[in-house]
């Protein structure tokens, strides 16, 4: 075999001058003119619109549900086997002597703040209360619905799509970008993590295709989890004023209402993407931090805890037994109304956080990449996959499960099932507390939740930009962090105010797939670079950037 030192370059053109000047103007224009056709397609034509997207969603589902669910299994796998095989996982993601830039708790923080909490404070309660009613044991008649022996299976289903699986994603793209960003000193972009495969080819069209995919796939993705967040800022602000304006009748969030807090929301996370990642990302990833422990300190004091820890240890061992076998689950529409069922479940659960976690994965990954260089392949998996879904484990044992025994011991009466999944995690608070405490503790929710808001909002505009800039990490003209932070209002407010969150869902399932097909791809690359670069190591041939300029004559 002839070996080579690795490619260290790739000339992707930048403008010279003018308003895109430092951008690649093909992937900063098409992003801009495909996310403002959307936002003119769901306001002027909301009825094709809506239309449109549930056929696409409806075809996606039947034709690729088994792809997101082998390739999500393939991420797992492929995470674990690099942090565990000593050949990959010793490896630094970056020079020998680079060491990290931010400390453990800063760099959890922005991870977990830009990642996953807005969608946990939503779903911690949300998601065993729906399982608690109806998931596949439910449907398959081994357990029954809203009974005791239904929280075992409950939690199993709810720590299957927020442990592993999703870090895996995030942690997959964001290793694959550090590895060529900082071993390689290729730019920061998402075409980078494709090298191995395609070469200096990536520096015109076919990158250019690659970054504009992950751009749109990371506005659908962050707008999903920005429309669950305003649900429940507007369900939380309503709950504390008294404002009934704020939502309508059928418990949703009103048209006002929805405006207003995009404007609250967006406004800030615009301020803050201004003033950069070392600035004010980190100054809210830490304050959110903060509030996130206070409130787990309170529900492990005053939630109903021995229940909560004995779901929390079964839960994960249930779900890790499980985990070889649902792994690979697929199922099928066959006619019979138990399998029909447990497809339109897996559907609309495990597949959609799927798309959820693959349609994030460019935004989560490249900000994951950005504050992880100088650390080694095992330590950046295990902060990135493993300690993260212990977390979430955590949120949804002491919250949901203060929510699920409150139901069983006939406290709640209802109280909770009944309220929508936005309002839910209020409705906790309101059976437990008396009235002003749990105004006062829902209160601190809704602060915690516009601190996980602004972070994510603000990091999602900071790193499209980065793609845009053909992965140029310095600060960009101010028109292009405003022009994506409303481009995210208005997708938000667009699609919410047409089709609800199901419009969001369905935009956001259509919007993962293309770049799905780029996940698989980063993953395959990354191995081929790592057992390359060990085979370059054997032949004592340059492996990094800066020995390869070092080595040369």
């Amino acid at each position: 075999m002839n070996l080579k030192p690795p490619l260290t370059e790739l000339n992707i053109a930048t403008a010279n001058g003018g308003f895109y000047d430092g951008f690649t103007r093909t992937v900063a224009v098409t992003g801009k003119v495909i996310i403002g056709l959307l936002i003119l397609w769901a306001v002027l034509f909301p009825d094709n619109a809506g239309s449109l997207l549930n056929s696409l969603n409806s075809a996606i589902l039947t034709m690729f549900g088994s792809w997101y669910i082998y390739s999500s299994a393939f991420f797992v796998i492929l995470c674990i086997a690099l942090a565990l095989i000593p050949a990959s996982g010793r490896l630094r993601l970056g020079e020998p002597g680079d060491r990290p830039e931010f400390d453990n708790f800063s760099w959890f923080s922005m991870m977990f703040g830009a990642g996953i909490g807005v969608g946990m404070l939503t779903y911690a309660t949300g998601e065993p209360m729906s399982h608690f009613k109806n998931n596949p044991d439910v449907i398959r008649g081994f357990v029954a619905g809203t009974s005791e022996e239904t929280v075992r299976s409950a939690y199993e289903w709810s720590f299957l799509h927020w442990g592993l699986t999703p870090w895996a994603c995030y942690a997959l793209t964001g290793l694959s970008l550090a590895y060529f960003s900082y071993r390689r000193g290729l730019p920061l972009t998402i075409r980078s993590g494709l090298t191995s495969l395609f070469g200096a080819r990536l520096s015109g069209p076919l990158g250019h295709v690659v970054d504009i995919v992950a751009v749109v796939a990371t506005v659908l993705g962050v707008a999903q989890t920005l429309g669950y967040g305003v649900e429940q800022f507007i369900a939380g602000i309503a709950r504390v004023s008294g404002s009934e304006w704020l939502m309508n009748d059928a418990g949703t969030a009103s048209t006002l209402g929805i405006i207003l807090s995009l404007v609250i929301i967006v406004g800030a996370s615009t301020l803050s993407a201004l003033s950069g990642v070392g600035k004010g990302i980190k100054w809210l990833s830490n304050i959110n931090t903060v509030l996130s422990i206070f409130v787990l300190l309170f529900f492990l004091v005053f939630g109903s805890t021995l229940f909560s820890i004995a779901a929390l240890f079964t839960g994960i061992a249930d779900y890790l037994a499980a985990l070889p076998s649902t792994l690979f689950t697929v199922w099928h529409t066959d006619g019979t109304e138990t399998g029909d069922a447990l497809a339109a479940w897996q559907g609309g659960w495990t597949i959609f956080y799927w798309a959820w976690w693959i349609a994030f994965a460019p935004f989560v990954g490249l900000f994951l990449a950005r504050i992880s260089r100088g650390r080694t392949i095992r330590e950046y998996i295990l902060g990135a996959m493993i300690i993260p879904a212990v977390v979430c484990f955590v949120w949804f044992a002491l919250v949901g499960g203060t929510a699920i025994q409150l139901e069983l011991s006939g406290q709640a009466q209802g109280a909770i099932l009944g309220t929508g999944l936005s309002d839910q995690l209020y409705a906790v608070l309101a059976v437990m507390l008396s009235p002003g405490l749990a105004t006062l503790m829902s209160l601190v929710i809704v602060v915690l939740l516009l601190t996980y808001l602004v972070t994510s909002v603000d990091s999602a505009v900071l790193i499209i930009n980065t793609i845009n800039a053909a992965g140029d990490e310095g600060p960009k003209a101010r028109p292009h962090i405003v022009f994506w932070g409303s481009a995210l209002a208005l997708v938000v407010g667009a699609l919410l105010i047409v089709g609800g969150l199901s419009a969001i869902q369905t935009a956001m399932i259509v919007g993962a797939l293309p770049f799905s097909f780029v996940m698989v791809l980063m993953g395959l690359s990354l191995i081929k670079a790592i057992f390359m670069d060990n085979l370059r190591k054997r032949a004592d041939i340059p492996r990094t950037v800066g020995t390869i300029e070092t080595a040369e004559p």
